[in-house]
C-alpha cells in the first residue's frame, strides 16, 4: 500500500507499507492491504507505519485517515516523529 503523512507544515512520510495502525477517535484501527474503502477521524496516540522489518513511528493528534484503493492517506492537525 502507498501511504502518506501530512502534517501542518509538510508531508512528514511518503512510502510503502504492509500495514499501518492508527488512533482512531474510537479506538485503534489497523490497515492491511486490500482493505475496505474507510474515512475515520483521528484520536490522540501512536500511528505506525509497518514495511518489512521497519516501522516508523509517529505522534499523531487530530484530524483524519482515509483509505481508497490502496492508499492509506494520513492527514494530522500535530504529527511528530514518536520517540
Amino acid at each position: 500500500m502507498q501511504v502518506t503523512v501530512i502534517g501542518p507544515e509538510a508531508s512528514v512520510f511518503r512510502g510503502e507499507a504492509d500495514a499501518v495502525t492508527a488512533p482512531a477517535y474510537d479506538g485503534e484501527v489497523g490497515i492491511l492491504p486490500n482493505h475496505a474503502p474507510l474515512m475515520t477521524l483521528l484520536g490522540k496516540g501512536t500511528l505506525r507505519v509497518k514495511h518489512g522489518a521497519t516501522e516508523h513511528r509517529f505522534t499523531v493528534q487530530g484530524g483524519f485517515l482515509q483509505v481508497v484503493s490502496n492508499r492509506v492517506r494520513v492527514v494530522a492537525e500535530q504529527v511528530a516523529p514518536a520517540v
